[in-house]
C-alpha cells in the first residue's frame, strides 16, 4: 500500500511556546518554552532518521519555532541531511528580516504563516495579539524579497467560512505559491462550538474548487478530504479539473497516519497534531518504525477499517473523511467525519446509541 514504508511528511512540533493567543490553538500554547522539549542533539537524531527513511519534506512547527534559539542550526542540520525542509513560525516580531535571511541562506525551501482572514481586524481577533496581520504580511514580504517560497495556511471555522474569496485574493496579491486551508478539528482550544455545518462546509468546498480553477497558486485542503471528493466530482461533471490551482495527483491521499507522522516537543508520536493518540516516544522507539507498525497507524491505512457512512462510502480510498475530527467528535479515529455532508447512495443511518453509551472525550 502506498506510504506503508514511510509518511510523505513529517511535522516536528518543535516547542509550544508562543506569544500568540489564538483562539483556535491545538498545541494550548504557553509563552514560556517547556524543559522537556526535545535538545537540539535529539532533534539532529530525528531528522537524521526522517533522512535514512527518505521522507520528502519535513516541517518544523510549534507553536512558535522561532522560540527556540537553535532553530536556524536545526534548519540547516536538517538540509545537510538532505531532507526538504519548511518551517511554520508565528507572525511575531520575533521573526525579523535577518532570521528570514538567515533560513534562507541555511536552504529552508519553504516558509508557511498562517492569515486567518483578509484583514487585520479579523486575523488579529483570531489570533489574540494585535499587529500580527501586518507581522505575517512583513514576514512573507522579506521571504519573497529573497526568493524564498512562501505558502499562506488558513483556519477555516464558523467565523470565517464566508470569506473564502476574499482570502483568495489576498493570497494572490501577497505571492504565495500554495494556499492551505484548514477546516478546525476541535482540539486544544478548538471548540465544538467554532464547527460549521456539514452543508455550510460541503458548500465551501464547491467555492475552493472555482478558487483552483483561477488561482495563481496551488491550494490545498487540510482535516478536508472531502475536498477530494468534490474535485472528482467536478471532474465527472465537466470533463477535467483545476490544473494549476490543485496541489498533487487526486489518486495520492494524505490523511491522519495514512502518509503523515507527527511529532510532540515532548517526542511522542502521533498519527496527526489533530488526533492526540500517543504511539511511543522519539526518545524509546524508532519513530519509522512506529509509522510502520503500529496498529494504530496500520488501522489508520486501511480504509477497510472505517465504519458509519465512512466506510459505507464509494470515495472511502480518495477521501476517508477527517481521522482526527472523528475521534475528537465521534470517539473513534475509525468513525465518520461530521463535518462531510456527503451520504453514499442506499445508506441509512443507524439509530442513535442511548447516550450512556456515548463515548466519553477527554
Amino acid at each position: 500500500m502506498k506510504y506503508d514504508e514511510r509518511p510523505f511528511i513529517a511535522i516536528w512540533e518543535t516547542t509550544q511556546a508562543c506569544d500568540l493567543v489564538c483562539q483556535h490553538c491545538r498545541a494550548c500554547a504557553q509563552p514560556a518554552r517547556d524543559r522537556d522539549e526535545l535538545t537540539t542533539e535529539e532533534g539532529f537524531g530525528l531528522l537524521r532518521r526522517f533522512a535514512e527513511a527518505k521522507v520528502p519534506l519535513v516541517v518544523l512547527t510549534g507553536g512558535d519555532p522561532a522560540k527556540r534559539p537553535d532553530l536556524v542550526e536545526l534548519v540547516r542540520y536538517g538540509v545537510q541531511q538532505g531532507l526538504h525542509m519548511g518551517l511554520t513560525p508565528s507572525a511575531t516580531p520575533l521573526v525579523t528580516e535577518e532570521l528570514v535571511g538567515e533560513l534562507s541562506r541555511v536552504g529552508l525551501s519553504r516558509l508557511a504563516i498562517s492569515i486567518d482572514g483578509p484583514d487585520a481586524e479579523t486575523h488579529d481577533a483570531f489570533r489574540g495579539v494585535a499587529g500580527s496581520f501586518a507581522n505575517a504580511e512583513r514576514i512573507l514580504a522579506a521571504a519573497r524579497g529573497l526568493g524564498l517560497r512562501t505558502q499562506i495556511n488558513t483556519t477555516v471555522h464558523l467565523g470565517s467560512i464566508q470569506r473564502l474569496h476574499e482570502m483568495a485574493d489576498l493570497v494572490a496579491e501577497l505571492g504565495s505559491v500554495l494556499w492551505s486551508v484548514f477546516y478546525v478539528v476541535p482540539t486544544g482550544r478548538a471548540e465544538a462550538s467554532m464547527l460549521p455545518s456539514a452543508q455550510a462546509v460541503e458548500e465551501s468546498l464547491y467555492e475552493l474548487v472555482e478558487i483552483a480553477e483561477r488561482a495563481p497558486f496551488a491550494l490545498k485542503t487540510t482535516a478536508a478530504p472531502h475536498y477530494r471528493r468534490v474535485l472528482a466530482e467536478h471532474q465527472k461533471t465537466v470533463g477535467s479539473r483545476p490544473a494549476h490551482g490543485v496541489m498533487g495527483k487526486l489518486g495520492e491521499r494524505v490523511n491522519d497516519g495514512r502518509g503523515f507522522l507527527f511529532v510532540s516537543h515532548r517526542g511522542e508520536v502521533f498519527p496527526s497534531g489533530f488526533l492526540p493518540i500517543s504511539c511511543g516516544n522519539v526518545r524509546q522507539v524508532d519513530p519509522i518504525d512506529v509509522y510502520r507498525e503500529h496498529p494504530l497507524f496500520r488501522g489508520l491505512r486501511d480504509s477497510e477499517r472505517l465504519t458509519g457512512k465512512c466506510g459505507a462510502c464509494a470515495y472511502r480510498n480518495l477521501c476517508g473523511g477527517s481521522r482526527a475530527r472523528a475521534y475528537a467528535l465521534n470517539g473513534s479515529p475509525y468513525a465518520s467525519d461530521s463535518l462531510c455532508a456527503y451520504v453514499p447512495p442506499g445508506y441509512v443511518e443507524p439509530e442513535a446509541a442511548s447516550p450512556r453509551y456515548l463515548p466519553v472525550l477527554s
